[in-house]
């Protein structure tokens, strides 16, 4: 469950209805990812090398990951999010579940932009002319999220996810 803050009242929603009510749109998601597909092993390394560039602080995330299926792995999750864009349940227990296995990882939530903005700056670099305004606020839109519902599934102390709201004594 959820606590999302709407005008000036709190209400409960679920994940489920984060995703559904979402103005996510899968047909420009789908056929931006499916031209990128044409040059998938162009984009993660260019991920890669810009997420490390960008943020040399991530890469001791990396330091017992096998690099060489890392790539892989990184484009089925997005293969996973873009095939079940309209299959809410599906994309979110998965993404949960995602989120739980980054916390082994030492993802923390200030990591996730880096991957977010990493993300569409090496997505705009490989679909050059291809890339427009609309995809980059699709994928814009559908990273934050997947943040979000990866978050939740994260289940991080309340001290990490709101750090400023601690006290120390």
């Amino acid at each position: 469950m959820v606590m999302r803050r709407v005008s000036w009242q709190t209400v409960e929603v679920t994940t489920v209805e984060i995703v559904s009510a979402m103005a996510l749109n899968p047909d420009l998601l789908k056929t931006s990812f499916t031209l990128l597909k044409e040059d998938q092993s162009a984009f993660s390394d260019l991920f890669y090398s810009t997420l490390f560039s960008d943020y040399p602080q991530v890469k001791p995330l990396f330091a017992h990951t096998n690099m060489e299926e890392q790539p892989k792995k990184l484009f089925a999750s997005l293969v996973l999010v873009v095939e079940n864009l309209v299959k809410p349940d599906v994309l979110t227990a998965a993404l949960q579940g995602l989120g739980t296995r980054h916390i082994k990882y030492g993802v923390l939530p200030e990591h996730y932009p880096m991957v977010g903005g990493t993300l569409l700056k090496s997505m705009e670099t490989i679909l050059q002319d291809n890339w427009t305004p609309e995809i980059s606020a699709a994928w814009a839109e559908a990273y934050a999220a997947i943040t979000e519902i990866m978050l939740e599934g994260a289940d991080y102390p309340a001290e990490i996810l709101n750090p400023k709201n601690t006290v120390s004594v």
